[in-house]
């Protein structure tokens, strides 16, 4: 596949065949750069359906089926385990626009080939954690056997964290599992029984639930009976079950992918239609805990941050992952933040602006936007860190613009004034002045001056300040005029250096209550961006907390319906477990309503 056709996936382009997600070689796990490279480019949220399963047991084919196309996931033709690793395929979900479906197909468990069951659990685990739906597969009846060969359930506590907390226990932690683990459905092939119970008809969904009733007893025999069926209710309250027929004749099994619908059992094809049809239209969006909408970026950090740590030796802790997309994220997010202020700026500033005033409020109101997308864009900013950093940002930002508009400024009055004194620059070295009455011709014709400098627009904020410097530097001009001028009495020198004082005074004063509103208005401006700051981040917390209290109570919910099952079961001792589990969550902290900045 052309590297142009991955990324064109966010217009609706989809994979033409499935590449390797995750590489099992050699007993350990490699993430595959070009299938992380096709994540990337998916900015839509995903919905990730993943299937598991004994090897030689059709996985592949479903998968397919659930792609639209016949080929796609080998399906293999011998005894042999096919697929290798865990294989993906994106497509566009055909119901859900603007949705990308990535279907994750695994290589069989139990493969005797293979000889090591350890990377059976990874693959088992990490098809648990990236998928939103978790289908396992198995042929025949849900019998011990079948029940055995699930064991990997419940090995689940000791295989991922759903909190990175060393002091969490075990119920702690498999209490939160229920918050992010994916709907289960179990789909049986070559299914040979009747849908009865007690001589009655039953649905396949009855049929799962009456195959994980427990039975009543404490020694090992029974344990080990319960403990799959209890790991399956516990961490998977939702739960449904499909049945299909044998879909061919026996010659005809080694070339399915093939075969048209007419050599196809029509039984089984209405099976294969509605589990389709249901897997389509009831597979959620892939979130994470906290409301987190998973899209390609975020499965590709999932996938990255997963693996890492089945390599490290260490278990995939959901709450890590989390946290390392989080930084990944608000980081960008930052940047997007300050992108969309240098954008609007660049559009909508015009040095030099009139007032200092004004440029705060465009910077305002513009500073504004930008922690809106920060916002959007950023989740999990423990402590407030990156909404710091872009506040820092946005301050140095602000600042560099206030220099820039001084200096600007400062250069357009620089040039004026040398445009509009220029000829009184010519006067004075042509001795103009220096004869009697010329000092009052001089002060004459600086007003003059002072009046067309005046007039002309687009000086900016340092009119005032740019023309007194100039003015000062022309002292000593006016003073010399001033002690030669032959026409005035030494009193009338002495009062017009007073006057001179007193204006050169009066400028100064107004600079300095020029500086003073500056400050005072840059005072009010820090004021007014600290509170917008607290004000969006009071907002955003307020529906993280709702958002936590929705996952919260749905947890709780689920947990009481598993309980009150327990009891009409009559298992006194496993409720009580559940209970424990129930105080927990009820006992997690919600964020923060604020933290000062």
């Amino acid at each position: 596949m052309k590297k142009g056709d991955r990324l064109a996936m966010t217009s609706g382009i989809s994979m033409p065949e499935p590449v390797c997600l995750i590489e099992n070689a050699e007993k350990q796990l490699v993430v595959n750069g070009e299938a992380l490279e096709i994540l990337s480019a998916i900015k839509q949220p995903v919905v990730v359906a993943a299937i598991v399963g004994p090897y030689r047991t059709g996985k592949s084919y479903l998968m397919n089926e659930l792609a639209g196309k016949r080929k796609g996931f080998s399906l293999g033709s011998t005894v042999q385990s096919h697929t290798k690793g865990i294989w993906m395929w994106c497509v566009p979900h055909p119901q859900k626009p603007d949705h990308t479906l990535i279907l994750l197909d695994t290589e069989g468990l139990e493969d005797v080939e293979k000889g090591d069951s350890q990377n059976d659990s990874w693959i088992f685990a990490l098809a648990v954690l990236l998928s939103s739906t978790f289908i396992y597969n198995s042929v025949g009846t849900i019998n011990q056997q079948a029940m055995d060969q699930l064991h990997y359930v419940t090995e689940l506590t000791n295989l991922i964290k759903a909190k990175s907390s060393p002091e969490q226990s075990e119920i702690d932690n498999s209490a939160n599992f229920v918050g992010f683990f994916p709907t289960f459905v179990w789909t049986l092939r070559d299914f040979c029984l009747q849908l009865e119970a007690n001589g009655q008809p039953i649905t396949a969904d009855e049929y799962l639930e009456i195959a994980l009733t427990l039975k009543k007893g404490t020694d090992k025999k029974t344990k080990s009976y319960n403990e799959p069926r209890l790991c399956i209710r516990k961490f998977f309250p939702e739960r449904k079950c499909f049945i299909f027929d044998r879909p061919a004749s026996k010659q005809h099994l080694t070339k399915l992918e093939e075969l048209g619908e007419e050599y196809l059992d029509p039984e089984f094809l209405e099976q294969v239609a509605k589990f389709t049809a249901y897997i389509l239209s009831h597979s959620s969006t892939k979130m994470l805990p906290g409301g987190i909408t998973v899209n390609g970026p975020r499965l590709h950090g999932l996938v990255i941050a997963y693996v890492n740590a089945i390599r490290s030796g260490e278990l995939p802790c959901v709450e890590n992952a989390v946290l390392a997309l989080a930084q990944i994220e608000n980081s960008a997010a930052v940047e997007k933040a300050i992108a969309h202020y240098d954008q609007q700026m660049n559009q909508q500033l015009k040095l030099p602006t009139e007032t200092f005033q004004e440029l705060l409020d465009l910077h305002r109101t513009i500073e504004s936007k930008a922690i809106e997308v920060f916002m959007k864009n950023s989740f999990k900013d423990e402590d407030q860190k990156f909404q710091r950093k872009l506040g820092e940002k946005l301050e140095a930002k602000q600042n560099a613009l206030l220099k820039q508009n001084v200096d600007v400024s400062s250069d357009r009055c620089s040039a004026l004034l040398q445009d509009i004194f220029s000829s009184l620059e010519e006067d004075v070295k042509q001795g103009k002045f220096s004869k009697p009455g010329g000092y009052l011709l001089f002060l004459q014709k600086i007003q003059e001056l002072k009046t067309k400098y005046y007039q002309a627009p687009g000086k900016g904020i340092q009119a005032e300040e740019m023309l007194k410097r100039y003015l000062d530097s022309k002292e000593d001009v006016a003073e010399t005029l001033l002690s030669t001028d032959q026409s005035l009495t030494e009193k009338e020198k002495q009062i017009e250096v007073e006057r001179a004082k007193a204006e050169a005074a009066e400028a100064s004063n107004r600079l300095l209550e020029e500086m003073h509103e500056k400050n005072q208005q840059l005072m009010e401006q820090k004021e007014k961006s600290y509170h917008d700051h607290i004000k969006q981040l009071t907002e955003k917390m307020q529906e993280e907390r709702e958002q936590m209290q929705v996952e919260q109570d749905k947890m709780i919910t689920l947990k009481l319906q598993q309980q009150e099952k327990l009891l009409r079961e009559g298992f006194q001792e496993e409720s009580k477990k559940l209970q424990r589990e129930i105080q927990i969550l009820k006992m997690i902290p919600h964020p923060a309503k604020c933290t000062i900045l």
